[in-house]
């Protein structure tokens, strides 16, 4: 396995010194692997390992390619990640998604166009207009999806789009136990769109992180009633 992290430290100098940027074709197997000091079983391992990560492209007949390195690109396999996580996990995923998500809303106060304001409110108002527990979940993912965007912070988004399936199954559970949560969940996203009409950074903070917290402390509860059960 070190020659193999050895291969991928190799690669990852050649991309981070900017000889081999986003969308370069890197050298033949042959002579990469001459110029790394290293087997060319430990570099085909090693571009294994970064094609699965989203950093390295490998195209049949043509040869191997930098990708765009786009945040979303690399930070797809962090869902992978969160999604094989255990149940116990998701608590600490959700305070994860507690220090993000209100400044996100904030940035999105501060820095969202027009546009990307209509779009928000179209989101509210099919949160608002969802019918099922479901419907709403998927609405309200709509809803926080579009106000990370609008915080023009592409890795942000992309941490914030990747949390959104294991908390999915938390919103859904906490919608069927508890029947205030529809009312309460579109209470909380008008909170927060109003403040983003007032494109106030601070109130919107406040009433994402509410928001948010909300299903924490729903959890936390039912974490604690099975723990006395």
């Amino acid at each position: 396995m070190a020659a193999t992290d050895d291969a991928i430290a190799g690669i990852r100098t050649l991309i981070e010194s900017g000889e081999f940027g986003p969308g370069a074709k890197l050298p033949k197997e042959a002579d990469l692997s001459a110029r790394l000091g290293l087997s060319r079983n430990s570099l085909r391992e090693a571009v294994s390992a970064l094609e699965l990560v989203g950093i390295l492209k490998v195209r049949q007949g043509d040869g191997t390619y930098v990708t765009s390195l786009d945040p979303s690109l690399l930070l797809d396999v962090v869902s992978l990640v969160i999604d094989f996580s255990p149940e116990d996990s998701l608590l600490q995923l959700l305070e994860v998604r507690r220090l993000l998500e209100p400044g996100a809303s904030a940035l999105a106060a501060a820095r969202a166009s027009a546009d990307e304001l209509d779009e928000i409110g179209e989101a509210f108002e099919r949160v608002e207009a969802s019918a099922g527990i479901e419907a709403l979940v998927e609405s309200d993912i709509a809803f926080h999806d579009a106000i990370a965007r609008a915080s023009g912070n592409l890795a942000l988004t992309a941490l914030l789009a990747s949390l959104s399936g294991t908390t999915f199954r938390a919103r859904v559970t906490r919608g069927h136990k508890d029947v205030r949560a529809v009312e309460e969940t579109q209470r909380e996203h008008e909170r927060i769109y109003q403040a983003l009409r007032a494109r106030d950074p601070e109130q919107a903070h406040a009433a994402s992180a509410y928001h948010v917290a909300s299903v924490e402390t729903w959890l936390r509860q039912q974490n604690g009633r099975r723990q006395t059960e």
